[in-house]
C-alpha cells in the first residue's frame, strides 16, 4: 500500500515485530546532501526525523543514501570530486540522528554492495558508522547494473561474499551486517557473436548514455509481482526452465543467456528459491552475519515463493541445520 500508518502495518505482523520508516532510495540523494552539509543542517534534519518517529509511532528509521561520496544517479553530471566532503559528513549526520532518536530507537542504513560505490565506506569511517547504527543492510543485489559492460550475476554468492567481506575488513561487526535478497529479475542485452561460447563475462550492449548516464533501454528489471514485458515473455519462460537456465556453482547464481534470436540476445540473472536458500550455508553462516533483508515482500506477490524460501533458509540457519 502506498498510504498507510505504522499501526496498520504493525497489525499485519506478529507481536513484537519492529516497524521502521525508510527514507531515501535511488535518486533521492539531494535531501541527504542538504542534511549533511554542516552542523546546523545535521541537527535540524535529525530533530525533524525524531519528531516524525514520535508522531508515527515507528520503532526507528532506515536511511538509504545512494551514495555518500559520489556515484549517485547524476554522477555523470556532477563529479565525485564535488562530493568528497560527504565522506566525513555522513558519519557526522548519523551521530546527530542517534543523538536525536536516543539509544532505544533502531537505526539501519542501506549500504552499497559494489566496491566502486563504497566511496564513503573506509577503514576510518565504517567503525564510526557501525557505532551509531544497529544494522548495515548490504545491498547484495544489483551487483550487475547498467554501469557494467560485461555479464555477471546481479545477486551472486561470490560477489555477495566480496561485498560482505569488504565491510568486515573495514571494521563492521559481522553481527551488525544483514545480507540483502532481491525479489526481482534483471536482464541485459548482449552482443551475439562474443557471447556464443561463454555467456558469463561477455560484453553487453551499451547500457547507459556516456554523457548523461541515463538508461538507454538495453537492460531492465521487473519484480515477480509484475507482468513480464510482452517482448521478453518467451525468453523469460526459457530462463526459468531447467532445460535452459542454469545455476552457476562457481559464481553462485541462476542465469540464462538467450542467443536464439540474433537480433536481441538477452542475459537473465535472478535468484530462484533454491538459490536463495543456498546463501545461508554459503554466506550467512560462514560469516556469522546478524540477519537478512529483502527488497521487497510486495515484489514477490502473488505466490511469495521467494519470501517463503527466505524464511525457510533463515529458520534452518537459526536451528543450526545447515548442510544437513
Amino acid at each position: 500500500m502506498l498510504f498507510t500508518t505504522i499501526d496498520d502495518v504493525r497489525a499485519r505482523f506478529a507481536n513484537g515485530t519492529k516497524v521502521l520508516v525508510s527514507i531515501g532510495g535511488w535518486g533521492d540523494h539531494k535531501g541527504f546532501e542538504t542534511a549533511a552539509w554542516n552542523d546546523r543542517t545535521r541537527k535540524r534534519f535529525s530533530k525533524t526525523l525524531a519528531k516524525m518517529v514520535e508522531a508515527t509511532g515507528a520503532d526507528g528509521v532506515d536511511l538509504d543514501w545512494r551514495y555518500p561520496g559520489g556515484n549517485t544517479e547524476d554522477y555523470k553530471l556532477i563529479s565525485n570530486d564535488e562530493r568528497v566532503w560527504e565522506i566525513k559528513g555522513y558519519p557526522l549526520l548519523l551521530a546527530e540522528v542517534r543523538a536525536a532518536l536516543g539509544p532505544d530507537k533502531i537505526i539501519s542504513v542501506a549500504v552499497p554492495g559494489l566496491k566502486r560505490d563504497m566511496i564513503a565506506y573506509t577503514p576510518e569511517t565504517v567503525p564510526k558508522i557501525a557505532h551509531y547504527v544497529d544494522f548495515l543492510n548490504v545491498r547484495t543485489y544489483d551487483l550487475m547494473n547498467r554501469r557494467d559492460n560485461v555479464t555477471k550475476h546481479h545477486a551472486g554468492v561470490k560477489l555477495s561474499l566480496k561485498a560482505v567481506d569488504s565491510y568486515i575488513s573495514m571494521g563492521a561487526p559481522p553481527d551488525k551486517i544483514n545480507l540483502g535478497f532481491a525479489f526481482y529479475v534483471r536482464w541485459f542485452e548482449t552482443d551475439h557473436d562474443t557471447c556464443r561460447y561463454g555467456p558469463l563475462g561477455c560484453p553487453t550492449l551499451l547500457l547507459e548514455d556516456l554523457v548523461t548516464g541515463t538508461d538507454l533501454g538495453n537492460s531492465g528489471a521487473f519484480a515477480w509481482s509484475d507482468g513480464v514485458p510482452e517482448t521478453l515473455g518467451g525468453s523469460f519462460t526459457r530462463a526459468q526452465s531447467h532445460s535452459y537456465g542454469k545455476y552457476d556453482k562457481k559464481g553462485g547464481g541462476w542465469y540464462y543467456w538467450d542467443g536464439e534470436n540474433e537480433l536481441r540476445c538477452i542475459w537473465w540473472t535472478f535468484d530462484t528459491p533454491d538459490a536463495i536458500k543456498a546463501k545461508f550455508p554459503l554466506i550467512v553462516g560462514p560469516r556469522d552475519l546478524g540477519g537478512v533483508f529483502a527488497w521487497g515482500i510486495g515484489e514477490d506477490a502473488p505466490h511469495y515463493e521467494h519470501f517463503a524460501a527466505l524464511i525457510q533458509g533463515l529458520e534452518k540457519h537459526v536451528a543450526g541445520e545447515e548442510g544437513m
